[in-house]
C-alpha cells in the first residue's frame, strides 16, 4: 500500500476518519482558497470492536466505521470512496536519522533533493515487523551547516537532511486497511493520531518554539513533541478514560454506563474541602433499581487521582527516555475526551511540571457546536493534515522528492537532470 498522500481525492472533497476506542468519527470537509477547510459533512458513532486503539473485531469495527461514513456522507450530500485514516496504537516509535548526499559544489536542486530523500534508504531503517507511515524531513544542512529549510538553488559540497521517521506494527496497518477496505473504501493516507491532534490544536508559535500534545482518548493517550514547525516525536501510552470508567465502576461495584454517567458528572481529579460531605447515590450492579449505595464524593475522587497519575507520570517518562523533555519547552495542550475531567489540567500541570492548557480544534470552518471540542481534536486534524500535503503537492519541494511509480517514471526523471 502507498503510504503518500495523493495530490487530489476523485471528487475533490477530503475524508476523515478518527477510528478510536470510544468513537468513531468522519469530517467530510472541502478546501478553501483560504487555505482552510470547510466541513460539510459530521457523524460520529460508538466505537465496537476496538480496543486500546487495536482492532479485535473485525466485523464489529467494519460496521461501526460504515455507520459514521454513511451518516458523514448523507449530510454532506456525496459520496466517498477514499479516506484518511488514524492510527491510535500499534505501538508508535519514533526515529531520527541523518543522511547525506556529496553535490561536487554545484546549486543544489530537485535531484539533490530527490537523492538526499531517496526511499531505499529510508526503507531500509525499517524492520519486517515494522511499516514506516511518515517520512519527514526536520531539517536540512549544507557543508554541517544546519538549520536550512529549503536547499534548492545553494552551493555546497554535501548535502544532509535529518528525517523523522514513525512506524508502527506492520500487522496493526494490515489489519487496518483490510477493516477499511472491506467498507468499500481506499486509504489516501494513514495518519498517526498523535500528529494529527498536534495539527489540530497547537498554534503556530507552540509549534515553532517547543510544545507538548497529549491526546487523551478512550483506551490510548498519545504523545507528540513539535519543535521548529515540525513533529520530532511521538508516542502511545495504552491507558485512556475508559479505564478511569473501568475502575470506578469495579471501585463503587456499579455498571460501567453509570460509572460513566458519574465520571462525567461528579468526577474530578483534584479533592475539594466539601467532598466528605457530598454525598453521591450510586445504583448496585445486580440489584433493583431502587437499590443504591451512597458514598462520599471523596472516594470517587480517591479512585480517579490515581489512575490519572499514571497517566501523567507515563507520558512524563516516555519525554524523558526519548530525550524531549527539555526540547519541547514548557508548553503542553492537552486535548481528547478524557482531558474534559474536572481538575485533569491542574493535574497534569503539577505532574509534568509545565505549563497546560486545553486545546480545541480551530482551523476548520463549519464544525457544529458539539464536534468543536477536545474529544474532534484528531478527526480535525486528519483534516488539516490532508489540506497540508495537498499544498505541498502544489509545492515544488514535494512533487520533487515523491518517488517515480514505475521504471519509465525514474528514466524520465534521469532524461530531466541529465539532458
Amino acid at each position: 500500500m502507498n503510504m503518500v498522500a495523493k495530490t487530489k481525492s476523485r471528487n475533490g472533497l477530503i475524508t476523515a476518519i478518527d477510528l478510536g476506542t470510544s468513537k468513531v468519527a468522519c469530517f467530510i470537509a472541502r478546501a478553501g482558497d483560504d487555505g482552510r477547510a470547510e466541513v460539510v459533512g459530521i457523524a460520529h458513532q460508538l466505537s465496537r470492536g476496538l480496543r486500546n486503539g487495536n482492532i479485535v473485531d473485525m466485523e464489529a469495527a467494519e460496521l461501526s466505521i460504515r455507520s459514521a461514513v454513511e451518516a458523514a456522507e448523507q449530510m454532506a450530500g456525496e459520496n466517498v470512496r477514499d479516506a484518511v485514516i488514524s492510527i491510535s496504537n500499534g505501538s508508535p516509535q519514533s526515529k531520527l536519522v541523518t543522511f547525506e548526499v556529496e553535490i561536487a559544489g554545484h546549486e543544489i536542486g530537485d535531484g539533490d533533493l530527490r537523492r538526499a530523500l531517496d526511499p531505499a534508504w529510508l526503507h531500509a531503517q525499517q524492520s519486517d515487523d515494522r511499516r514506516t507511515i511518515h517520512t519527514i524531513p526536520v531539517v536540512y544542512s549544507i557543508d554541517g551547516n544546519r538549520g536550512v529549510r529549503d536547499p534548492r538553488g545553494m552551493f555546497g559540497e554535501k548535502l544532509g537532511v535529518n528525517m523523522h521517521l514513525v512506524s508502527v506494527a506492520a500487522g496493526a496497518v494490515r489489519n487496518l486497511t483490510s477493516c477499511v477496505s472491506r467498507c468499500h473504501l481506499e486509504i489516501e493516507q494513514i495518519v498517526s493520531a498523535p500528529l494529527a491532534s498536534g495539527l489540530a490544536c497547537l498554534v503556530e508559535d507552540e509549534m515553532s518554539l517547543g510544545a507538548v500534545c497529549i491526546d487523551m482518548g478512550g483506551g490510548t493517550t498519545t504523545i507528540s513533541v513539535f519543535f521548529d514547525g515540525e513533529v520530532v516525536f511521538v508516542d502511545a501510552i495504552p491507558i485512556g478514560g475508559k479505564h478511569v470508567t473501568n475502575d470506578i465502576a469495579r471501585g463503587l461495584s456499579c455498571s460501567v454506563a453509570n460509572a460513566e454517567r458519574i465520571k462525567t458528572l461528579y468526577g474530578s481529579a483534584l479533592p475539594s474541602p466539601s467532598d466528605d460531605n457530598e454525598l453521591l447515590k450510586v445504583p448496585l450492579v445486580g440489584e433493583e433499581e431502587s437499590e443504591v449505595a451512597q458514598i462520599p464524593r471523596s472516594m470517587l475522587v480517591g479512585i480517579i487521582r490515581p489512575r490519572l497519575d499514571e497517566i501523567f507520570e507515563m507520558a512524563r517518562a516516555s519525554l524523558e527516555h526519548a530525550g524531549f523533555d527539555k526540547v519541547a519547552g514548557r508548553r503542553v495542550v492537552l486535548t481528547g475526551g478524557a482531558c474534559q475531567l474536572t481538575g485533569a489540567r491542574e493535574l497534569a500541570a503539577r505532574m509534568l511540571d509545565k505549563q497546560v492548557r486545553i486545546g480545541r480544534p480551530g482551523r476548520l470552518n463549519g464544525l457544529a457546536e458539539a464536534t468543536t471540542g477536545p474529544a474532534f481534536s484528531t478527526c480535525a486534524g486528519l483534516v488539516q493534515f490532508a489540506i497540508n500535503r495537498r499544498t505541498e503537492t502544489e509545492n515544488h519541494v514535494f512533487r520533487a522528492i515523491q518517488e517515480p511509480s514505475s521504471r519509465f517514471g525514474r528514466l524520465g526523471n534521469w532524461i530531466r537532470e541529465n539532458l
